[in-house]
């Protein structure tokens, strides 16, 4: 369990809660607490919604809630297709498959087999090298070209579905997708807290947390109400949607990566980060 910064507490009115947590911290590192009291150079409104559409954080926000949505409805509708294929055997079988089921009976249950169910853990599998790769790039190239290349690899991989693989490749291009979506989406989560001020973090994190919930909700139409009608245009979907997530990601204002968490307050940390935006963490600021 771990307590609210003090600052944070100080800057809610929080005076006492502050104080407490301060005097934890001195107990368990053994040292006594300064003397002194805690003051408050000025009260700030906190975490108001109009906040995240000042002019420096209206693209920002309008972006990483796409960004987020595309993570949530490309992931889970991937999830959701990876059974379906699995037990047409490829792309170009599913149409015929379901419509053959569907003249049976509408109710019919078709039970997988256990090429399906190992087939299906070697993909949800994936999501561990996913986390790991991220993990490794994520401070190397940026948070943002992170993002990007997780939605081109995925979408690459839906493209190629296209092609009417067999069930050996159909099973690397989802454990691959799979990886690099679930990658993307933990990137999202490092950068999005980056981005905002201490006034209004909490409140983008949710915001962005709530279009993904969206995008969640939104995908079983798709990969399973279009993919009756066409198992190509559900792919095609899939693969637009998170080629613009790519390029919304690309055009995300500020790059966060080398920078630690500012105090500021909203505005002066919208002015600061747009404007060493083109800087990077290594170079000077005048």
């Amino acid at each position: 369990w771990l307590p609210e910064s003090a600052r944070y507490d100080v800057l809610s009115g929080n005076q006492e809660k502050a104080l407490a947590t301060l005097k934890r911290i001195a107990t368990e590192n053994g040292a006594p607490m300064p003397l002194g009291k805690l003051v408050v150079s000025r009260q700030e409104d906190r975490g108001k919604m109009r906040d995240l559409f000042t002019p420096h954080f209206r693209w920002t926000t309008l972006l990483l809630w796409f960004i987020w949505f595309s993570n949530a409805f490309s992931y889970y509708g991937l999830v959701l297709l990876t059974t379906e294929l699995f037990q047409a055997g490829d792309v170009c079988s599913i149409s015929s498959r379901r419509q053959e089921v569907k003249a049976k009976c509408s109710l019919t249950c078709e039970y997988l087999t256990e090429e399906d169910y190992t087939d299906l853990l070697w993909t949800t599998l994936s999501e561990f090298p996913g986390v790991l790769v991220t993990l490794w790039i994520i401070d190397r190239i940026g948070r943002k070209k992170t993002m990007a290349l997780s939605f081109l690899v995925f979408s690459f991989c839906s493209l190629l579905l296209f092609l009417c693989v067999g069930r050996n490749v159909l099973t690397v291009l989802l454990f691959i997708a799979r990886a690099f979506i679930s990658g993307g989406f933990q990137a999202a989560y490092v950068y999005t807290p980056e981005v905002y001020p201490t006034a209004t973090r909490a409140l983008g994190l949710g915001t962005c947390s709530g279009m993904a919930r969206v995008g969640a909700l939104i995908t079983p139409f798709i990969a399973q109400v279009m993919l009756e009608s066409s198992v190509y245009l559900t792919l095609l979907v899939y693969s637009g949607c998170c080629l613009l997530a790519a390029l919304a990601s690309c055009f995300l204002p500020i790059e966060t990566k080398g920078r630690g968490l500012q105090e500021s307050s909203h505005k002066e940390w919208g002015q600061e980060m747009v404007g060493r935006g083109s800087h990077s963490p290594g170079e000077s600021q005048e």
